[in-house]
């Protein structure tokens, strides 16, 4: 018997398969408020087609989404820990922020580069002493 080869995605506490993935990223853009053009941008500006395709079945995606992907999730648990109000944590992305020059994490994150991310992932990853 094979063994299942579909792909992981790594959520700080081991991988996921990437349906389960796109999934929870979907319910944490909803929690979140983000429109469907900041998702796309988060996922790394798949097509339009793309995007929609992976709201309903996701069977593969670039390792850079996939990469994208472990960073939003590491972001959103580190506030879970920093803001456990749930309403906190959420909004915190869109509020502006000293260390991003008054820019929101959301803002820093929507320049589009993987790196946006890890600025912001390592910036939460501080505050909890991580």
């Amino acid at each position: 018997m094979m063994a299942n080869r579909e792909p992981l995605v790594e959520d700080g506490e081991g991988p996921m398969p990437i349906q389960t993935a796109f999934d929870v990223f979907f319910r944490l853009a909803d929690a979140w408020g983000l429109n469907t053009d900041e998702q796309i941008r988060l996922l790394g500006s798949p097509g339009r087609s793309t995007f929609f395709k992976w709201k309903k079945e996701v069977s593969s995606a670039p390792r850079d989404t996939l990469e994208r992907l472990s960073y939003i999730f590491g972001i959103y648990k580190a506030l879970e820990i920093l803001l456990p109000n749930p309403e906190s944590a959420n909004s915190w992305i869109k509020r502006p922020n000293r260390y991003f020059g008054e820019r929101s994490a959301l803002d820093v994150m929507m320049g589009g580069q993987v790196v946006d991310l890890f600025k912001v992932r390592e910036y939460v990853d501080a505050q909890r002493g991580g």
